[in-house]
């Protein structure tokens, strides 16, 4: 099967068949296949699309391109989540040893930072020593002990995602709804996951703004990956703000911490990361109903088992063994904190909250190029919820910068980011369930 005629076929619309999918990865993997073919394949994908049976032919594929983690050892249902990405979005960090905690094994490939969205590998190499690439023996060890692991994907692992993601990048086909589905699916098939929860993020800071894209992905997801033989269900949850009180690295892991122990939950937080944790206890068969599910969840946050496991997690993998008793002994801090606040008085009634994730990329948080560094340290920290009163001068957030210039021109964005009226009303965080 000629690489170019497989490409002719998908240009000209017709289905292409499970063994044509299945070369042509096989040639992306060994690279028979060159970039410009990558690149028509996935243009050609982009412009007339894959109906349901193509998708999961390819996500199968690239999933087959390199290794299949086996976790037929556990005493446990093995689960994982993928969130589409967000500003403060760090529910990953509470959730796997939340699952831990209840019986769950989590072998959780995550990824980094993306335009404006953060990444959790990003927020967990602020922690020092903490491993993201660790080798196979450790990872095992970790998901064996803690219950669970939050990693970067091996090269191993899907090989031909890598190298597809790669030109999709550089060629405007990253929005392709059959390719973002294989690029997911196919890296947690090869995990090893046998059941898995999507928080498929829609609003001002989520990658699919409009609530009906958003739905067509939640839906598109589910159905191939049920189709490539994996549980699955979807949250459809609100971004029209940040989903935690702070963006930023260092400062997402402090109010992980924060969570795990009791010391402070955001609402909308909690709310999502509980639904979440229901939704994948009960399809692994850890709890009879939701409700059960919800209790079970709850109760391993509150009664302090959800902290043992990620500190647990934390030290197998590198980490300091007494992060949670001491965060500030070991999370970096930026030298400048500054509130920003308007002058005057009001309900913050709306948020660009895309415009908060880029104030923290500027301020070094993020990437703007892959491969620059990033600043762990900085970033916005007790931002205020929507619907929230604010007297004049009341901060809105406050800015943690390496210079006074930096904070500055973040300050200037999130003013303008931020709109007071008379009222204003809290954004839903759970919106609706697929699957």
């Amino acid at each position: 099967m000629l690489p170019q005629e497989i490409i002719r076929c998908k240009r000209d619309g017709h289905p292409l068949q499970t063994a044509e999918i299945a070369e042509f990865v096989a040639g992306v993997t060994d690279g028979r296949v060159g970039e410009a073919q990558i690149a028509a394949f996935a243009m050609a994908v982009f412009l007339r699309g894959m109906d349901e049976a193509e998708t999961v032919a390819l996500t199968l594929a690239m999933r087959d391109s390199g290794e299949v983690l086996d976790w037929s050892d556990v005493p446990g249902p093995v689960v994982d989540k993928h969130s589409t990405g967000g500003v403060g979005d760090n529910v990953s960090l509470m959730l796997a040893p939340i699952l831990a905690a209840c019986g769950a094994f989590v072998p959780m490939i995550s990824g980094r930072g993306l335009g404006h969205t953060g990444g959790t590998l990003d927020k967990l190499e602020s922690i020092p020593g903490y491993a993201v690439t660790p080798d196979r023996d450790t990872l095992r060890r970790a998901v064996r002990e803690a219950g669970c692991a939050i990693v970067g994907p091996s090269a191993r692992l899907a090989p031909a995602d890598g190298r597809i993601y790669a030109v999709r990048d550089t060629t405007a086909t990253v929005e392709s709804i059959p390719l973002i589905i294989a690029s997911i699916l196919s890296k947690k098939l090869a995990s090893g996951v046998g059941t898995l929860v999507l928080d498929v993020k829609t609003g001002s800071g989520a990658f699919m703004a409009a609530a009906d894209d958003a739905r067509v992905l939640m839906r598109s997801l589910v159905e191939a990956a049920q189709g490539a033989g994996l549980r699955c269900s979807a949250l459809l949850t609100g971004m029209d703000e940040p989903l935690a009180s702070d963006a930023g690295n260092a400062l997402e892991v402090a109010n992980a911490i924060r969570f795990l122990t009791g010391r402070g939950r955001d609402a909308r937080l909690e709310a999502v990361t509980l639904a979440l944790a229901t939704e994948a206890l009960c399809a692994g068969g850890l709890a009879p109903t939701m409700s059960a599910a919800e209790t079970m969840a709850r109760a391993a946050l509150d009664d302090g088992r959800a902290a043992e496991h990620f500190a647990r997690m934390v030290s197998l993998l590198g980490g300091p063994a007494d992060l949670l008793e001491h965060p500030d002994r070991f999370l970096p801090a930026a030298p400048i904190v500054r509130p920003v606040s308007l002058d005057r008085a009001g309900a913050l009634a709306a948020v660009d909250t895309r415009a908060l994730g880029l104030a923290v990329v500027e301020l070094g948080g993020g990437r703007t190029r892959p491969g620059d560094p990033v600043d762990f340290a900085v970033g916005l920290s007790a931002l205020a919820p929507l619907g929230a009163r604010l007297d004049a001068g009341e901060p809105l957030c406050f800015v943690h910068a390496r210079s006074v210039d930096a904070a500055d021109r973040a300050a200037a964005r999130i003013r303008a980011a931020m709109m007071l009226r008379d009222e204003g009303v809290a954004s839903p965080a759970v919106i609706e369930r697929f699957g």
